[in-house]
């Protein structure tokens, strides 16, 4: 991506219009998979000092959603998110360097319970565009891999049959638009 194909300014994500999804490996066989429903964040994108970009976003644990109840209270509870005491996971960048003719690779620190963990989004820019009511828009894609074993998280309990915990392996994928953020009129 070229530096000056994104506009310098203030961007809010649009919670209506992005996903924050999720898989977590389950029982070794399958992946359950979900997105979270509350979020917000504010991109602050630099077009002609790309390295001035940053991205800040917060998301309530409470609001994943996976269609099946039970296992949403599973995930929710102590086991995994435990979102009664750790109500936010949050994200921070740290850096951003380009990675190919549209990718970039945001690195930062995604804090989930008490443990905050160094991670890479490798994104794809979807675009920038003006929307139906004239507003600026910018889209961006992508993914980013966590292990529990090897960054101190501890997602799971031991199994019942004894032994150690099953390293549990969670994706997250973000398909984010961000609208730009006005300061005479808002977003």
């Amino acid at each position: 991506m070229s530096p000056f194909d994104v506009p310098n300014g203030i961007y809010l994500i649009d919670p209506v219009r992005s996903v924050i999804g999720f898989s977590v490996r389950h029982a070794l066989v399958l992946d359950v998979r979900g997105r979270f429903t509350s979020f917000e964040g504010i991109l602050k994108l630099n077009g002609r000092h790309f390295s001035r970009n940053a991205a800040y976003m917060s998301i309530q644990t409470e609001s994943l959603d996976t269609r099946d109840r039970e296992k949403d209270r599973h995930l929710k509870g102590p086991d995994f998110f435990h979102s009664s005491s750790f109500p936010l996971m949050t994200f921070q960048s740290a850096g951003i360097a380009g990675a190919g003719d549209e990718g970039v690779r945001l690195d930062g620190d995604l804090r989930i319970k008490d443990v905050e963990l160094p991670v890479t989004l490798d994104l794809e820019f979807g675009g920038a565009a003006r929307d139906a009511r004239g507003r600026h828009r910018v889209g961006f894609r992508g993914t980013a891999t966590l292990g529990q074993s090897d960054r101190g998280l501890v997602w799971s309990a031991p199994p019942q049959s004894g032994g150690a915990p099953v390293d549990v392996e969670m994706s997250l994928a973000v398909d984010i638009s961000a609208v730009h953020m006005d300061p005479e009129n808002g977003p």
